[in-house]
């Protein structure tokens, strides 16, 4: 049984090491295609002082997008982050885990968790019709560092 763990640690290194290149590609992707110095289109890109409510709807969507854009990469990184540690602790042992490794996965989960649950509040408000409220948010018990998962 010991050996299966083992072969599934290496599995999941390799697992790691794979998606670590294909994020590592996207983000290069992304990063090149987000820089603003290169790709920034502003409202003035689109013409000054005329009324122009496409050019308007287009810049609000662009600016919608490049933010979701951004928030998608900086969480894929954490997940991918979580990812690396939880496979480190599979293949060393919980209990050998270093300690800052620990804090960095549920200060990452921590990170996560919130940024989901003010995505399920907005679109619940979103849905409702109610006002948006940035203080209402969902606790969670879950984020213990008593486990990796």
């Amino acid at each position: 049984m010991a050996g299966d763990l083992e072969r599934g640690a290496d599995e999941l290194e390799k697992f790691s090491r794979r998606v670590s290149a294909i994020v590592g590609e996207l983000q290069k992707d992304v990063t090149a295609a987000l820089k603003t110095d290169t790709n920034e289109v502003t409202r003035t890109s689109l013409g000054v002082g005329i009324p122009f409510a496409e050019a308007d709807g287009f810049f609000a969507e662009y600016a919608r997008i490049q933010t979701a854009l951004v928030g998608l990469s900086k969480s894929l990184e954490g997940q991918v982050e979580m990812l690396r540690i939880g496979v480190h602790a599979a293949n060393v042992g919980y209990d050998n885990v270093e300690e800052d490794l620990r804090l960095q996965f549920y200060s990452i989960k921590s990170r996560l968790n919130k940024e989901r649950d003010t995505a399920i509040e907005e679109q619940k408000q979103k849905q409702s019709g109610a006002p948006a409220q940035p203080d209402a948010q969902v606790q969670h018990t879950d984020d213990s560092p008593t486990d990796l998962g």
